[in-house]
């Protein structure tokens, strides 16, 4: 099934099947059904079509999600960098943002960088 423009398991519960949408976690999903008085225990493959309108209507409503969302978040990291905020900076420079350490344990940002290699010495081969 599609719902405003992203794929959604079918056989999944439609708690869990909303938050294959960027911008939805399980909380705001239980707050949309909530809100669509739709039983969070339903599959999403026994939903009826006004049941999904219901979700779909919820969703624009209130929230930004998806591509909206990616840009609101796009600009609000460009406007740190053009502030040259300490964030913005650390935006630029591909480093961690929010105060972790990066002597160690800031691979996945940097992109995986491995700077040391074994113990420099070259093992003697035996005869």
């Amino acid at each position: 099934m599609r719902l405003l423009g992203v794929n959604i398991p079918d056989n999944k519960r439609i708690e869990t099947s909303l938050t294959y949408v960027y911008g939805i976690g399980l909380s705001r999903s239980r707050r949309i059904l909530e809100s669509s008085k739709i039983s969070p225990d339903k599959r999403t493959k026994d939903l009826t079509s006004d049941e999904i309108n219901k979700i779909k209507t919820a969703i624009e409503k209130k929230y930004q999600i998806e591509g909206e969302l990616r840009q609101i978040i796009r600009k609000n990291i460009q406007h740190l960098k053009e502030l040259q905020a300490y964030r913005g900076l650390r935006h630029a420079r591909r480093l961690p943002v929010r105060g972790q350490r990066t002597k160690t344990n800031s691979r996945t940002v940097r992109g995986n960088v491995r700077k040391t290699v074994g113990s420099g010495k070259r093992k003697v081969e035996l005869k």
